[in-house]
C-alpha cells in the first residue's frame, strides 16, 4: 500500500490512468465473459469504427474511448507497463495537466487516424497515446539543451523507430493508428511547455504546431465523413 500511495503521489496522473486503464479492462472480461476479444465485444465496449462514426458523427467520442480499451491480458500488460515507466517520465517532464493533454491528444490524433486510414476495422489500444509520448520525449530531447533530456530523447528516437519497423510486420498491429499517435504527439511536445526547458520552443512556433495538429485532424474527420465507401 505504501507503495501505491508513493505512485499516485509522484505521478497521480499517470497512476489513475492505469487504474481506469485496467479496472475498465476487467469491467469488460465481466461483461463480455468468454468474448471480450471480439470485434463486436470491443466496439461495444467503446472501440472505433470509421465507417460506423460516418454514419453516427454524435458518438465521435469514440476517439477518446478506446484508449482505455484492450484486447487481451498481452495487450493490456503490453501497454500497462509502458504507460507506468513512460508515462511517469512524461508527467515529470511535462507536470500533471500538460501530460494530462498529451496522452489523451496523442490518443486522439491516432484513433483519427484510423478512421481515416483502416476506417474497416474496430480499433483500441492505449499504444495510440503510448507513441505520442515516445515521439514527444524525442522531440524535446532532440531540440532542447538540456544534457539530461538530450540523452533520453536519443534513447526514445530509437526506440520509436524501432517499434514503427517492428510494426510493419505485424499486421494486427495498427500501423496508422501508431502513426497517427505519434505524430500528435510530436506536435503537442511543440505546443505544451515541460518543466525544466521552457524556451525550446517560441511562442509562434507554438502556435503554429498548435493549428498544424487542429487543421490535420479537423481535414481528417471532415474526408472521412463526406467520401463515399
Amino acid at each position: 500500500m505504501k507503495k501505491i500511495r508513493e505512485i499516485f503521489k509522484q505521478s497521480p496522473v499517470t497512476a489513475t490512468l492505469l487504474t481506469v486503464t485496467i479496472v475498465y479492462f476487467l469491467v469488460i472480461q465481466l461483461l463480455f465473459w468468454g468474448r471480450s476479444t471480439t470485434a463486436l465485444a470491443i466496439f461495444e465496449a467503446g472501440g472505433v469504427n470509421g465507417h460506423y462514426l460516418r454514419f453516427y458523427p454524435a458518438e465521435l467520442w469514440r476517439v477518446i474511448s478506446p484508449i482505455f480499451i484492450h484486447i487481451g491480458w498481452e495487450h493490456l500488460i503490453m501497454n500497462a507497463v509502458s504507460l507506468y515507466f513512460v508515462g511517469a517520465m512524461a508527467e515529470q517532464w511535462w507536470g500533471s495537466w500538460r501530460f494530462l493533454i498529451l496522452y489523451l491528444f496523442s490518443g486522439v490524433m491516432g484513433n483519427v487516424f484510423v478512421v481515416f486510414f483502416t476506417p474497416d476495422v474496430v480499433s483500441a489500444g492505449a499504444s495510440t497515446s503510448i507513441f505520442g509520448l515516445f515521439t514527444a520525449i524525442s522531440v524535446i530531447g532532440y531540440f532542447g539543451s538540456n544534457p539530461y533530456l538530450k540523452q533520453v530523447g536519443q534513447s526514445y528516437q530509437l526506440l520509436l523507430v524501432m517499434n514503427l519497423i517492428f510494426n510493419f510486420f505485424m499486421p494486427s498491429i495498427s500501423l496508422s493508428g501508431h502513426l497517427g499517435g505519434a505524430i500528435g504527439g510530436g506536435l503537442l511536445a511543440v505546443v505544451l511547455l515541460t518543466r525544466f526547458d521552457k524556451s525550446i520552443f517560441s511562442k509562434s512556433q507554438r502556435f503554429l504546431a498548435l493549428l498544424v495538429y487542429l487543421a490535420l485532424l479537423i481535414a481528417l474527420l471532415g474526408i472521412s465523413f463526406v467520401r463515399p465507401i
